[in-house]
């Protein structure tokens, strides 16, 4: 059993080992080891070169990253906090995400940046923010994130290994849960980085969350199970590509959907899946598809982020007024 964290701390070791192009660069990711650690012993054991200390500047980060990658090289991004990317948000949107098109094909940017995101651990401002909708609406961007140390560990080094540019959610408030992780499994034949997974099998509707959610999503099937009600959890896991088959196999079989996810409901992840949901699964729909998200406020002070974060009461109502139609 290990955390999150160590989980990607491993999978990040594993991707140095398995190829030399692999570097790592950000802020306090060497010597300290990243703020939560993710990256401890790596400087350490693979060298400065391998593993850098960046001065304090995303843009900087994300753009000498472009360059590194043109070289051949396969750099892993760090974003000390997900508040801190929007300074690198041109690099990444114009830049990263456009450059495969732009060259007709002729240039790959391998580029991994790991933002931990989320709320739920009582930081300052700037250090919760989910803005994963910025980014799985800009084509030419795979977007992906973990919920569970198993799939950190594999994910990360599916998103490194990637021809693509991968932006790699971690949710930080996940980071110290623990899970079962084989860590001599080889990344041939892992499950696929963008494919969703049920975690629950159930038969009277289905939950849709990622991320920090995922748990949230499985209390509460836990929770309505005990009023009778078999609930099928699955982990969308990939925000972009999203794997609608499955998604799509579900709903048809339950016949009810509720999304759930952190970010402001306005422009987000669930307003997409919602909507595709219904356009694909409109004559199996018993009820309309629900969202359960954050509220379309700036994210708030340490002291009410309870009061904001979706939790399993809310998720639960969804359900229940599911089953009111």
């Amino acid at each position: 059993m290990i955390t999150l964290g160590k989980a990607l701390n491993h999978g990040l070791r594993r991707a140095l080992e398995n190829d030399p192009k692999v570097v790592i660069m950000g802020e306090d990711v060497g010597k300290l080891g990243g703020v939560f650690r993710i990256t401890d012993g790596l400087q350490k054991d693979f060298g400065e070169d391998r593993v850098i200390d960046t001065p304090l500047a995303e843009a900087g980060i994300v753009g000498t990253a472009v360059g590194l990658a043109i070289r051949g090289y396969r750099p892993v991004c760090e974003i000390q906090f997900d508040g801190f990317v929007f300074p690198a948000y041109n690099q990444i949107v114009a830049q990263v995400a456009k450059m495969h098109f732009r060259s007709g094909g002729a240039v790959r940017l391998p580029i991994t940046i790991r933002i931990p995101y989320g709320g739920g651990i009582g930081a300052v401002e700037h250090h919760s923010e989910s803005p994963e909708a910025y980014f799985a609406h800009t084509p030419g961007l795979k977007v992906v994130t973990c919920s569970n140390p198993a799939d950190a560990y594999t994910m990360i080094q599916q998103a490194v290994a990637s021809d693509d540019p991968v932006i790699f959610f971690e949710p930080k408030r996940r980071y110290w849960e623990k899970g079962e992780v084989d860590l001599d499994s080889p990344l041939a034949g892992a499950f696929p980085l963008h494919a969703a997974r049920v975690t629950r099998p159930g038969t009277d509707a289905t939950l849709l969350a990622y991320g920090p959610m995922v748990k949230v999503a499985l209390d509460a099937a836990t929770a309505a199970a005990e009023d009778g009600r078999n609930l099928e959890v699955i982990d969308v896991r990939s925000l972009s590509p999203i794997d609608y088959p499955v998604i799509f196999d579900s709903v048809r079989r339950t016949g009810r959907a509720v999304v759930v996810h952190e970010a402001p409901g306005n422009g987000g992840l669930g307003a997409e899946i919602a909507a595709r949901v219904t356009e694909e699964c409109f004559y199996s729909l018993e009820a309309p598809v629900l969202r359960v998200t954050g509220y379309d406020t700036p994210y708030p002070a340490a002291r009410l982020e309870e009061e904001y974060l979706p939790d399993l009461d809310r998720v639960l109502d969804a359900v229940d007024r599911s089953f009111g139609w």
